[in-house]
């Protein structure tokens, strides 16, 4: 079942080096493929004007091949109250270029909260002018009969992640794939992945194979060592995802997958965020009070990432029904960075002589690789109760030497 989905959103013109002036715009999609069990009573379906305005920007386009991949995930996201972004934009496309009446445009979709985002170039068809035919006002193209420029998806790039997470040490993969139309633009695709994090960019991977898999045809740059991309999934499936292995702090930041093809190329962009939980300790597995001055507990927090770490001190007496937050939270240490980019931190808390046996001390650790805090305690033991067994085997011991001696 095919079905069509009518899309809101902006096109976008370079009016300055760093600005874009906004026209609202219409993207109408033809041919998404619908699963049969899907109800299509709640879809409204696109009416053009009764008559048509060349002011208005409507670009219909047929998608069947290639197909969007997941694109019925439009359909309902109004419903589902994700909201969809669709931004367009004329688009040139690169190198040396015949003469020719089609037209291109890039168009980025992306809904939130979802996992969809696409970026497909469209190029316009051809249709036939005679006096009736009108002309958009802004763009100085020729409109169908209903009011809409006629186009065509024939390249796309898309992942099915814009968001991911990985552990330090840990191996991830990004999604990243492309389609193009039945009939080929190109044999030839470059893939390059870059990451930028902090505001410098760098170049991570940059692969150039041909899809009719000659061979000795694939060259590879691998600019991140342990980071590959697989050149057969490139050729056989479109799927340019990145591998990296033995993830640091550093490659954490947002990674843009650029797949080119022919004259035309497209982006996706992926954050990934590294984490690691961190490994939490007591200095103590028992703590006997001493008369001596104030005893120190310590809570060490270590080798997480990344770096905010909360670190909270709580009591339970054996006159309390529910433990308290302890007013006095100890001293904190600096933070301390290992080499693989994790951190470790320490709180030392002071106990008084003066609290009670049987008390309990809890460390409690909040982090964002946690999925609950970490809390570790200890039993205040009271001194009297070692010092009377202690003496009390002296004196059995004592006894029992001195009845010896004596018979």
């Amino acid at each position: 079942m095919m079905i069509q989905v009518i899309l809101f959103g902006y096109f976008l013109t370079c009016v300055s080096v760093d600005g874009f002036r906004r026209t609202p715009a219409t993207l109408i999609l033809r041919d998404v493929p619908v699963a049969p069990d899907q109800s299509l009573e709640t879809l409204t379906p696109f009416v053009p004007p009764s008559i048509p305005d060349p002011d208005a920007i409507l670009l219909e386009a047929k998608v069947s091949s290639p197909q969007i991949p997941d694109a019925h995930v439009l359909l309902h996201a109004d419903c589902n109250e994700q909201e969809v972004t669709c931004e367009l934009s004329r688009y040139s496309p690169h190198g040396p270029q015949e003469a020719q009446e089609a037209t291109h445009f890039l168009v980025s979709l992306s809904v939130e909260g979802g996992e969809f985002s696409t970026a497909f170039i469209l190029q316009t068809s051809v249709v036939e002018r005679d006096h009736s035919t009108l002309i958009q006002n802004k763009l100085g193209l020729p409109l169908s009969p209903s009011g809409t420029l006629l186009t065509e998806v024939i390249f796309l790039v898309f992942s099915h992640i814009k968001s991911v997470s990985a552990p330090l040490r840990g191996d991830v993969l990004l999604y990243c794939g492309f389609r193009q139309q039945e009939t080929p633009l190109a044999q030839e695709v470059a893939v390059e992945w870059r990451l930028q994090h902090r505001g410098k960019g760098w170049k991570v991977f940059e692969m150039k194979t041909r899809l009719d898999d000659a061979e000795g045809s694939t060259v590879v740059l691998a600019e991140r060592k342990g980071s590959s991309v697989n050149a057969s999934l490139v050729v056989g499936q479109g799927d340019a995802s990145l591998t990296l292995s033995r993830l640091k702090a550093l490659d954490e930041g947002t990674y843009i997958c650029t797949v080119t093809l022919g004259p035309f190329n497209a982006q996706q962009v992926i954050q990934l965020h590294v984490t690691q939980p961190p490994e939490v300790s007591l200095s103590e597995e028992k703590f006997v009070l001493k008369t001596d001055p104030p005893q120190t507990l310590s809570c060490h927090c270590s080798k997480y990432y990344p770096l905010d770490a909360q670190m909270e001190w709580w009591s339970l007496s054996p006159e309390d029904s529910e433990p308290k937050l302890l007013l006095d939270q100890g001293s904190l240490s600096s933070h301390r960075q290992h080499g693989d980019g994790s951190y470790s931190l320490s709180s030392h808390l002071s106990v008084p002589s003066s609290v009670s046996p049987g008390t309990r001390l809890t460390c409690r650790v909040s982090h964002q690789a946690l999925d609950a805090p970490v809390s570790l305690t200890v039993v205040v033991e009271s001194p009297t109760q070692g010092s009377y067994w202690w003496v009390l085997g002296f004196l059995i011991v004592s006894v029992l030497f001195f009845h010896q001696v004596m018979t």
